[in-house]
């Protein structure tokens, strides 16, 4: 299994209704790629200061299943219409469980 996980920090200038796009359209693509085994997208709580604004976790059988995801164009989309106009920083990592 791997198991994909990211972190975003938005703009300052990041909307509400931009920063909730992202979460809708993320949390659709379960629809649409069906290699997704689990996934969760969240904002940050804002316990802690100077953790990353938002999440995601994404469970896949295989790395093949993986990148299908990773390289999905409706993936890409939201990627370059929903979270590179709004993204200061990101993290990534994916995990062989």
């Amino acid at each position: 299994m791997i198991r994909h996980i990211v972190l975003f920090t938005w703009t300052d200038g990041a909307t509400d209704e931009q920063k909730a796009a992202v979460a809708d359209e993320l949390r659709a693509l379960i629809g649409v790629i069906p290699e997704i085994r689990s996934f969760t997208v969240g904002h940050d709580a804002g316990i802690n200061q100077g953790n990353h604004d938002f999440a995601v976790v994404a469970d896949f059988d295989s790395v093949d299943d993986y990148l299908v995801y990773r390289d999905h164009p409706r993936h890409q989309e939201v990627i370059a219409q929903r979270i590179k106009p709004i993204l200061a920083s990101r993290a990534a990592v994916q995990l062989g469980l």
